[in-house]
């Protein structure tokens, strides 16, 4: 009788045991049913994944590797997992519909020199100090209303400019585009933050240029460290010490010029200035001495991105307005039919007037963003997009140069061809996912309003006041037209030109 009772039970026990083990291994079905497999990817090396793979052109190389693996493709950089997100519709799903989730950054070690990155309006994640560094970008420095209240001395500046080459026409002296609208660019900044020149001669600009250039080549160059976290301890490459001491130098010369203003605001006398400053320092709390870090800091971002990616534009319009005569004259009779030939006189309400100048622009975006990749964000949750599982903790990456170059969107997508863009509703300001320079969604870029600004006044001048001959007799269809990757998407070769009075 007991050995049937054991026997009941043991054979209870295992029938237990397999229910259990099968439904279990059920649940696991299921679930795996559930979960859409990782994104696709190409071969990798130990330690290294696919690090070595990208070479000196990493947006290039991914533009490749997606025709073979797809719009959304996962790699391994050392021990970090990258996605790469490659068309419009990956763009939006990563910039717009999952916003929320990948709104913080992958911050480059790089940034952590000087501290700077607790402090980056770029880097710094969503919190209630980025909040309010968004709010003053919004409100006082890039709102219509106060970009409307200034642009007498965009216009001023613009000026300054039309003479400074009409000096060297004169005298048959090579100009640098490049050099030219960065000067002219920091300059404008300077005065709307602080009512003077931060470069008042051409050496100057090349200086500060350099220094600016060394930033972004710094925080766009591959870093052992950003791919293996455990050597962030040791700075591998020295690169957060250089950007660190780069930081320093521009933190000391706004330092300078706040100290000033805060010591000419204690006096009596003090005629308020009513530039950024100002309207800062009046809107801070009761201690201006703590305030004044902010304002260091953020001078610190917008004096090393706007300038640097405002530039690139510029130069690289430049050099496919003089590589594509034919687009360089249609510009020219639009200009001269709405202005008048080497007239300045385009009011900022008026650049809806000249459309073809507007697709020159869109153009020179979608075949030249300034920022190829834009900056790199992170999955804090496991995410869906096109079908496969973006982990938590993922570095995400858009390469917006690739889709400015996909086939599937553009005809001829390697053909400078403005006309494409006559009567499209395709705009660059984070609705179409085509064309995203500037990003999309709560980390599009907040300097986007001036930096249209700046490239319309800069292109008419440029376009409508000279002609140009390239340096050393180059003729137009030899011009080298090749890249140099950083942060920022500069032209390998300057464009060095004659300038001819119109």
């Amino acid at each position: 009788m007991e050995a049937v009772i054991m026997s009941s039970i043991l054979l209870f026990l295992l029938t237990f045991i397999v229910v259990h083990l099968l439904a279990r291994s059920s649940l696991l079905t299921k679930s795996s049913k559930h979960k859409l497999p990782l994104p696709p990817a190409p071969n990798a090396i130990p330690i290294f994944g696919n690090l070595l793979q990208l070479g000196n052109k990493p947006h290039q190389t991914l533009a490749k590797l997606s025709k073979i693996h797809g719009p959304i493709m996962r790699l391994k950089l050392g021990h970090v997992t990258t996605v790469v997100m490659s068309s419009a519709e990956t763009a939006k799903s990563a910039l717009q519909i999952h916003d929320q989730h990948l709104s913080n950054r992958k911050i480059p070690d790089a940034m952590k020199g000087a501290g700077h990155d607790a402090y980056s309006l770029p880097f710094m994640p969503v919190s209630p100090r980025w909040r309010d560094l968004r709010k003053i970008c919004n409100n006082l420095l890039f709102s219509n209303k106060n970009l409307d209240a200034s642009q007498e001395l965009r216009q001023r500046k613009i000026r300054e400019l039309l003479a400074h080459v009409k000096e060297s026409s004169l005298k048959r002296e090579v100009v640098d585009i490049g050099r030219l609208a960065f000067m002219t660019t920091i300059n404008l900044l300077s005065n709307t933050f602080y009512s003077k020149d931060l470069i008042n001669s051409s050496d100057v600009a090349g200086e500060f240029k350099e220094l600016v250039t060394n930033v972004m080549k710094e925080v766009g160059r591959p870093n052992l460290a950003d791919c293996f976290p455990v050597l962030k301890a040791v700075d591998p490459h020295g690169i957060r010490r250089r950007t660190g001491s780069y930081f320093g130098k521009v933190l000391g010369i706004f330092e300078g010029l706040v100290r000033e203003r805060l010591s000419v605001r204690s006096e009596g006398s003090y005629c308020p200035r009513n530039d950024i400053l100002d309207l800062m320092l009046d809107n801070a709390p009761h201690d201006q001495h703590m305030y004044k870090d902010k304002i260091e800091r953020l001078s610190l971002d917008l004096f090393l991105a706007g300038p640097d990616t405002i530039t690139s534009t510029v130069e690289w319009a430049m050099a496919e307005l003089l590589h594509n005569p034919n687009v360089m004259s249609k510009a020219r009779s639009e200009l001269e039919e709405t202005v008048g030939k080497g007239n300045l006189l385009l009011e900022e309400s008026d650049i809806a007037r000249v459309p073809y100048l507007q697709a020159i622009i869109k153009e020179t975006f979608r075949m030249h963003p300034a920022v190829p990749l834009l900056l790199p964000r992170q999955a804090e949750i496991d995410i869906e997009i096109g079908g496969y599982t973006v982990p938590r903790g993922a570095q995400v990456l858009v390469n917006v140069w690739a889709i400015g170059r996909d086939p599937n969107l553009w005809d001829n997508p390697d053909v400078f061809s403005p006309e494409r863009f006559l009567g499209s509703e395709i705009d660059f300001r984070g609705r179409n996912f085509e064309l995203t320079p500037f990003g999309a969604g709560r980390r599009i870029c907040p300097g986007l309003p001036l930096a249209i600004r700046m490239l319309f006044l800069m292109l008419v001048l440029f376009i409508n006041c000279f002609d140009w001959k390239l340096e050393d007799r180059i003729q137009p269809q030899d011009m080298d037209m090749d890249e140099k990757f950083g942060l920022t998407l500069e032209k390998a070769q300057p464009v060095r030109v004659l300038p001819i009075i119109r």
